[in-house]
């Protein structure tokens, strides 16, 4: 079992969701597995998505704070299992043995700096700078590899660590002798984006394309106004990166298919939470629940199933108990989510249940550092179904309401004058979502705590 999550990817970046972008790799993915047409997030950031991907567990519902230190995770079970487990996250700071996402796993790399080296305190304290030396440098490393020969589709100083996790994720397959679950964590469509190259290339033919970039990023960052333009370059860099995951991702799939393994390994690939590019008037995924941070690609291709899409909103809660079906391993009762497995094999649709997503705002939108606690803001619930979209600000007991097929996009609020079936809507999601924030109350004794040296790597990540 290999599964592939990638941060800050909307469903709408990659083939299988759109007609506009090429993505061969997850394509070809598509092409033989199931495509979930309606699968959201839980949260709008990778702390309060993870619990559920990883635990099938709300983020708060175990502890009161983020993290899985509390929860079984998908990967203790399998270990208890007898399954061999190895784990390889590109440096997401959130995704660390600190908050227990080592917990059951036999290898766990994480690859973050260490913030105790001089190098790692200057990386922590400018976060974008190998990213930016990594831009910087494309018309250098294009120049100098075609002198060589050679090609220029990996990046020329790997600041996601794509690489690193590659190399370790094929070393795992390659080694493996057991039944495995591996874990794969891809960075690149994280700001800043940074793409080789030739995957720069193949989403835009800008003879300019380096410094173009570099002034578009270096505009939003200095908080410039970013006009249609700006945002147009910004989108064209996003893009490229998920090119350069997607080629990383067929590289895996290629090792797989070369150890012998691969037509009996499932693979399952989704995105942590999507990604803004001012759809609600920002950049990044500040505290909102709309369906650009939610709505996230989610790919399941299991051996002996036949290749579908299926309707029904699903959320990635659902995934470690899908994950445990496909392997035969029984689920813990705690665990939230529901398997997915009866639709990738016989193509139902999923039961109706509206998934529930979370995040925390405080007094702006742009508030740093960005809430991460219960305490640090409102608490904002979202119930959706794969037609509408309920999102209520429980402590101020405001509410929006967007009804998704004839407003894609949501931006037009019908909680204040709902028609009938809107009304009917309100009715059904409301209390799901005010008893979802009652169970998340805060245990007065829980203590949310980072060392220095957590916090360090989570600036390495522009979360100050």
């Amino acid at each position: 079992m290999v599964l592939i999550t990638v941060d800050s990817l909307r469903a709408d970046a990659i083939g299988p969701y759109s007609d506009e972008y090429r993505t061969p790799s997850l394509e070809r993915l598509a092409e033989r597995g199931t495509v979930f047409e309606h699968a959201f997030a839980t949260g709008n950031w990778t702390p309060f998505s993870f619990p559920g991907l990883l635990a099938s567990r709300p983020v708060f519902a175990d502890s009161g704070a983020i993290g899985v230190t509390e929860s079984e995770t998908l990967a203790e079970v399998l270990a208890d299992a007898g399954f061999e487990t190895g784990g390889f996250n590109a440096a997401n700071g959130f995704l660390t043995d600190h908050w227990g996402y080592d917990d059951g796993f036999g290898e766990f790399e994480s690859f973050v700096a260490d913030a105790g080296s001089l190098y790692g305190r200057y990386l922590a304290a400018h976060p974008t700078v190998e990213a930016w030396l990594q831009l910087a440098s494309s018309p250098v490393r294009r120049l100098l590899s075609r002198a060589r020969g050679g090609d220029d589709d990996r990046p020329f100083m790997d600041a996601s660590r794509m690489l690193d996790v590659e190399k370790h994720a094929t070393s795992f397959i390659e080694g493996r002798e057991e039944p495995f679950f591996l874990w794969i964590h891809y960075m690149d469509p994280h700001t800043p984006y940074a793409p080789a190259p030739r995957h720069f290339r193949e989403v835009s033919s800008a003879p300019l394309g380096t410094p173009q970039m570099l002034l578009a990023h270096a505009r939003a960052g200095l908080g410039r106004d970013v006009g249609e333009r700006t945002l147009a370059d910004l989108r064209t860099l996003y893009q490229a990166t998920v090119r350069q995951v997607d080629a990383s991702i067929g590289r895996v799939l290629e090792a797989l298919s070369e150890s012998g393994a691969r037509e009996e390994t499932a693979v399952v690939v989704a995105g942590d939470h999507g990604e803004e590019f001012q759809d609600h008037g920002h950049l990044a995924h500040y505290p909102k629940l709309y369906d650009e941070l939610l709505h996230v690609p989610l790919l399941v291709d299991a051996p002996d199933s036949d290749a579908r899409r299926i309707e029904g909103a699903v959320g990635l809660d659902a995934v470690p108990p899908t994950v445990c079906e496909l392997l035969g391993v029984p689920s813990p009762a705690t665990w939230a989510g529901d398997s997915l497995v009866e639709s990738v094999r016989s193509g139902d649709r999923p039961a109706e249940e509206p998934v529930l997503s979370v995040t925390v705002r405080g007094e702006e939108i742009t508030q740093q550092p960005i809430p991460r606690d219960l305490d640090d803001g409102d608490l904002l619930v979202s119930a959706r179904t794969d037609e509408w979209t309920y999102i209520e600000n429980t402590n101020t007991e405001t509410a929006e309401l967007y009804h998704r097929p004839s407003d894609p996009r949501q931006q037009r609020d019908l909680a204040t004058e709902p028609d009938a079936e809107g009304a009917a809507a309100i009715e059904r999601l409301r209390p799901l979502v005010r008893d979802h924030a009652r169970s998340l109350e805060r245990d007065e004794t829980a203590q949310v705590s980072a060392d220095e040296a957590v916090e360090k790597r989570l600036e390495a990540l522009g979360y100050r």
